[in-house]
């Protein structure tokens, strides 16, 4: 899988878009809320909401200790970096994608989250 790849499934979530609030740094949003930190092409590591807290997000950390790894700053609450082209599976990726953005939804106030 390639950062492409990782970007458009991304975006092709309900009410995603992407910013770039940190110049060369893309983002991916739900409503004003960040559910993806994806940097830039060609970055090989994508940022996501990998569990409630630190200790749920160090089940990544445990299974793939070479390719995921607490995010700096955020990584107390629960957001690991993990490595697009390494021993990730591609379906395990995404499906952290789901997570991350289905974790933000529903931080969401019900009027603010996307409908489909």
């Amino acid at each position: 899988m390639e950062w492409a790849d990782v970007r458009a499934y991304c975006l092709s979530k309900p009410g995603a878009w992407q910013d770039e609030p940190w110049e060369g740094d893309a983002v991916a949003k739900v409503g004003a809320k960040i559910f993806a930190f994806l940097g830039s092409e060609p970055s090989r590591t994508i940022g996501l909401k990998c569990g409630a807290d630190r200790d749920a997000a160090d089940e990544w950390l445990a299974r793939y200790p070479d390719d995921a790894s607490a995010s700096a700053y955020i990584g107390r609450y629960g957001w690991n970096s993990l490595r697009i082209d390494a021993a990730i599976p591609d379906d395990e990726l995404l499906a952290a994608v789901d997570e991350s953005y289905e974790a933000i939804v529903g931080k969401l106030p019900k009027r603010d989250r996307p409908t489909g």
